[in-house]
């Protein structure tokens, strides 16, 4: 029979913290493994160094790599992996010969634990059990003496490693945090908690449970002096009552300190990269005091103290808008986010739609433009749209398919470059085919389509190719596509453009014959498409 394999947490610090289950297993095993960095004692192997019994096997497991510098051809993580493989191996022979292994793992094993690699690497081919520890945040919220969080809070546990920008948008979008891996990292973390407006209730606690424990606020900290074995907690009492469980905010101004409605911005963010951005758009973001918006769209506005964010799903938009004026009622600074221009299928109607209520007749509101996202596409691919060009959703959330085929129909007659917003998604998967089925009926099967998809952000494509190969399995929501008209060129280089002669720059020249047909298109296409 092979041995069992134990990850046994042993607690944060304090023996007394290890649980009965934890000290009974460790007092049986034949081998007892640990962690520990090299040149250095195993913090795990002291904690439980009383519980070791006499002449047990004990595995060192010492890491070759603490702090990132390496020469290993596999760069850090190659290194740990080398490690953790060799480690596997070593613990592997003990239970193959029928050993019973206890590894120890400081807190709990599987949470930021070195057991888990092993875990994955050995529980498939071995029998395996996980004892529970007291991981080292709950003895810090002990040692402070400060609820975490309340009924309903939200509690993120953050690794202090994330990049700044990101650590004080989380910070900054949760009622409580834990942030752990501090060390070099503190000064980063300790600006993001300032972005955040949440510095000055954050509790520095170091070494929880042990000999030398230390608790003071984290903006009384020395930076030099901060070791690995240390947290950072925010509980969600320092909000002071900020924000409701809706994610709205509870009067930050009560209506008696607002002297007057505040103006309300619409701003496009742009497409993707931070550079598309307007510096217009960047200045306003600067000022205001609340972002309104799609999720995703707010996680992309740098999180600073004073700035609420008030994400939403993406079908409530006229609930965003509301939201969004009343703050301004109140004399809020705010701006409601889109992506790309607020003004192409973005937030900007919807937040004129819901102001025709009566009660925000006072309410300025003013819409700044941004990058759309046809126009990121058409730089990409080169000048399809240098034309006359339609722009269309294919969505038929707000509108019926009927007018969407209607409208497609009345484009493809005119001849017209077409770029499509939100071809297809999860749960329309058919609308991007017939739509391709409509103008092959009016184009040319050779017609040149550009498909864009997550242009300008990362893993960024960009495809030409013709009406009749394209493969409308492939396209997304992620995707923009436009497709040429008849005059539409591709150079040697595979980039698209329009001459400048128009419409009719395709065909040759014009005459009373085509005028004709292009008066009766056009006509069409108003009559499909009122305002």
């Amino acid at each position: 029979m092979t041995g069992r394999l134990r990850g046994v947490g042993v607690g944060p610090g304090d023996p007394e913290l290890i649980t009965l289950k934890a000290a009974r297993l460790i007092g049986e095993a034949d081998v007892v493994a640990y962690h520990a960095a090299s040149g250095r004692g195993s913090n795990a192997r002291r904690i439980a160094a009383d519980l070791i019994p006499e002449g047990v096997i004990e595995e060192r497991l010492t890491y070759p790599v603490t702090t990132g510098a390496t020469d290993h051809p596999g760069g850090y993580e190659g290194a740990l992996a080398d490690f953790y493989e060799e480690s596997a191996a070593r613990l592997s022979a003990h239970l193959d010969a029928g050993r019973d292994v206890v590894l120890l793992s400081e807190g709990d094993p599987l949470f930021y634990g070195s057991y888990m690699y092993m875990h994955d690497r050995l529980s498939e081919h071995h029998e395996t059990e996980i004892v529970p520890g007291v991981p080292a945040f709950t003895a810090a919220t002990a040692t402070a003496a400060a609820p975490l969080a309340r009924q309903t809070d939200v509690l993120t546990v953050l690794p202090g490693t994330l990049p700044e920008p990101e650590l004080a948008r989380r910070l900054a979008d949760t009622d409580a945090a834990v942030i752990m891996k501090l060390g070099r990292t503190f000064p980063a973390v300790r600006r993001a908690l300032e972005a955040a407006g949440r510095l000055e209730h954050a509790v520095y606690v170091e070494r929880a449970s042990m000999d030398r424990e230390r608790r003071l606020p984290v903006a009384e900290v020395d930076p030099d002096t901060v070791p690995y074995f240390s947290l950072i907690l925010v509980t969600g009492d320092s909000l002071n009552g900020r924000r409701s469980r809706d994610g709205a905010v509870t009067e930050a101004r009560t209506p008696e300190s607002a002297t007057a409605e505040a103006e309300l911005l619409v701003v496009g963010l742009g497409p993707g990269p931070d550079h598309w951005t307007t510096p217009e758009t960047t200045a306003a973001l600067a000022e205001v005091d609340h972002v309104v918006g799609y999720g995703p769209y707010v996680d992309r506005v740098p999180q600073r103290a004073g700035l609420t964010r008030h994400s939403s799903g993406n079908t409530v938009e006229i609930d965003r808008a509301r939201l969004a004026l009343d703050l301004a009622r109140r004399g809020e600074r705010v701006a409601v986010v889109s992506g790309g221009d607020a003004g192409v299928f973005g937030m900007a109607t919807a937040v004129f739609e819901a102001a025709q209520d009566p009660v925000y007749r006072d309410v300025p509101v003013r819409v700044l433009p941004g990058v759309s996202a046809v126009q990121a596409v058409a730089a990409r691919a080169g000048a399809p749209i240098g034309g006359d060009f339609a722009v269309m959703s294919l969505s038929d959330r707000l509108k019926p398919w009927e007018v969407i085929e209607r409208r497609l129909r009345s484009v493809a007659e005119a001849d017209l470059v077409l770029a499509v917003y939100n071809p297809a998604s999860r749960s329309r998967i058919e609308q991007i085919a017939h739509a391709r089925r409509i103008l092959l009926e009016h184009r040319d099967p050779d017609t040149v389509v550009v498909v864009g998809r997550d242009v300008g952000r990362e893993g960024e494509t960009l495809l030409t190719t013709t009406l009749k190969e394209l493969d409308t399995t492939t396209i997304d929501m992620r995707c923009l596509l436009i497709v040429g008209a008849s005059g539409t060129r591709v150079d040697p280089a595979g980039r698209g453009w329009a001459p400048r002669g128009g419409w009719w720059a395709g065909i040759g020249g014009s005459s009373p014959v085509v005028s004709y047909s292009l008066s009766i298109s056009i006509r069409r296409v108003c009559r499909a498409s009122p305002l």
